[in-house]
Order: structure tokens, then sequence, then C-alpha cells
């Protein structure tokens, strides 16, 4: 979709690290391509305690159930570094769907899979067992990934995810490699 975005002269606006690309509580404007770089999707509870929803890369778009159901967005959104986006306003946006049917296709896919991943935390979220969450986080994220590679989430990032102190996400995840299908070498997990 990107190609085609750029074949067809959208623009592209470039966010720095840090930038915030929209602000929870604010209408939607437009479903926003990452051509590059890489976005946090957050929400912040009464204490300041970040909650990750969900990290998003070059190729990948966020922002579309907002703008579908035209209703306020429920988080904010970070270039957690440079990135380049295609903002895509809501007319064009429907014109995509209707005239794309394997982008419709790829959409209900991708949204089924955000509903699957929301679904899946919120009923560890439930579960008080650190070892269980983290377990089942690593466990999704990994099954995404090819043998010997690297997971590029910090253990901030992973805490962030599952709603746990980072010092426990670090003891968990030393104590998980030995018995789940990752190995932890020199501080980063890798896929077994």
């Amino acid at each position: 979709m990107i190609k085609y975005l750029l074949d067809n002269h959208y623009k592209i606006t470039v966010y720095k690290k840090g930038e915030v690309i929209y602000r929870a509580r604010t209408m939607p404007r437009a479903v926003y391509f990452i051509k590059s770089g890489k976005v946090s999707m957050n929400t912040v509870n009464a204490e300041g305690r970040e909650f990750i929803q969900g990290i998003f890369k070059a190729g990948e778009y966020f922002g579309e159930p907002a703008l579908l159901l035209n209703k306020k967005y429920l988080a904010n959104t970070i270039a957690t570094q440079d990135t380049e986006i295609i903002a895509v306003n809501r007319e064009q946006f429907l014109k995509l769907l209707e005239e794309d049917r394997a982008f419709s296709m790829d959409l209900i896919q991708t949204m089924s899979s955000r509903l699957f991943y929301k679904s899946m935390m919120l009923e560890e979220l439930a579960n008080e067992q650190a070892d269980h969450r983290i377990s089942t986080l690593l466990n999704y994220l990994l099954a995404e990934m090819h043998h010997g590679e690297a997971l590029k989430l910090t253990r901030q990032q992973l805490a962030d995810m599952s709603g746990l102190r980072v010092e426990t996400v670090i003891r968990t995840i030393k104590k998980l490699s030995d018995q789940q299908h990752f190995r932890l070498i020199k501080g980063k997990i890798f896929k077994l």
C-alpha cells in the first residue's frame, strides 16, 4: 500500500523521535501509513503509568478504528524514532477500501489480529502471575519472528506492554529463558 500511496503522490510528513502524531481524546483526521520509522501507541493512567497498546513499524498503519467509527482516539501515538508517515484522510481511505479488495482483506486481518492481541492482554492483565504474563506476551511476539532473530523491544517496552515493573520483567525473562523457546544472550532475546 505504501508504494501505491507514493506512486499517487500522497504527502510524506516527517516526525522526529518523541514527536506526538495524535493525542488521545482528539477526533480522527486520518489513517497513518508508516513509510519508515516506528511509532508507539500508548495510554497513561492518572498516576502517570504508561501502557503500550501497540508498536507499529514501516509498512504498517494505525488510527483506522477511530476514523472508521468517527470516535475520538483512545490512545496517544508517538514516534519512537525519526519516522516518515503518509496520512490518508477519511474520504481517501474509504475510497481505497472500496477500490482495493486485497487492501480491504488486509485491513480485516490486521484489525482481527489487533483485537486478538488486546483480548489476550486483557486476560493476562487479570492474571496476577508475572511469569504467565511475560510468557504469553513473549510467545505471541516470538511467533511472528524467524529462528535466530532478536526481539527488537526494550525491557521497558515489555513492562509497558504487560503492565509490570521493568525490574519484574528483567527477573522473569532471566527465569523463563531456560524454560521457553528463546535464549537470552547479552541481554537480548533471540527466538530458537
